[in-house]
């Protein structure tokens, strides 16, 4: 069994919350075991994070490595390139827009902690990843699934439609999803459509923090992955499932 955690980081993390996904990995099943939101500060964050017992795996959307002074890093040129077509290109990370970034400074932390970059098995290990491209790719999608942006209704719906998706990866995913009853609610259909403002804000980053566990759990099963760029400038890892 093998514990791992996948985190929303919010790229201001002081002024905007965190969520982080735990869950325990045996053979090709993941349990979802511990949902913490609305974390605040870097500090916070690694707080949580120490507080897991035997954690070994971390998948963070949030930009880990930053080294260019403007535009784009390599890896997200890199990575646009490749699903711009299909509406989930990359933001920009640069030292100018963020000298200080909470990512590079949870990243070196972990690394001090142990916790290498695209560390294999056996390892403890932490990797940057991106929701969108990974929802593309584990459920074979033409192009990015919108529930981050517009309306409030279609915010809700794109939710819904999410949560169903990763709800059904405990029948049909590569490895499956178990999800428990005293999380059940941030995946439920009616709760979601109950919710707006900050609630529903709050709930999006649970998903995709769900979504950066899964992207965990895949990687320390060794299942195909797409990395681009590198440790020394930045890098990006999204699933593989190109048949």
């Amino acid at each position: 069994m093998v514990v791992l955690a996948g985190i929303d980081l919010a790229w201001q993390s002081t002024l905007n919350p965190t969520a982080i996904a735990f869950g325990e990995l045996e053979g090709t099943v993941l349990k979802l075991t511990e949902i913490k939101e609305r974390i605040f500060s870097p500090q916070s964050v690694l707080a949580e994070l120490q507080s897991a017992q035997s954690l070994q795996g971390i998948a963070i959307d949030g930009p880990l490595i930053i080294n260019n002074e403007t535009g784009q890093r390599a890896c997200e040129r890199s990575l646009s390139r490749e699903y711009g077509s299909r509406h989930a290109s990359c933001h920009a990370s640069n030292l100018t827009l963020y000298p200080n970034a909470d990512g590079v400074r949870i990243s070196a932390e972990l690394e001090q902690r142990g916790f290498k970059h695209l560390g294999r098995q056996g390892e403890k290990w932490q990797l940057e990843c991106y929701p969108h491209p990974a929802i593309i790719e584990i459920f074979q999608l033409p192009e990015r699934l919108k529930y981050k942006k517009g309306r409030v209704a279609a915010k809700r719906e794109g939710q819904r439609t999410l949560a169903e998706l990763l709800l059904g990866l405990k029948d049909t995913g590569p490895i499956g999803l178990t999800i428990p009853d005293d999380v059940r609610h941030f995946f439920d259909s009616k709760h979601i459509a109950s919710l707006r403002g900050c609630a529903l804000k709050h709930n999006e980053d649970v998903l995709d923090a769900v979504v950066c566990l899964y992207i965990a759990a895949l990687y320390q099963s060794d299942h195909l992955q797409k990395i681009f760029g590198d440790i020394e400038d930045g890098y990006v890892v999204v699933p593989d499932f190109a048949v």
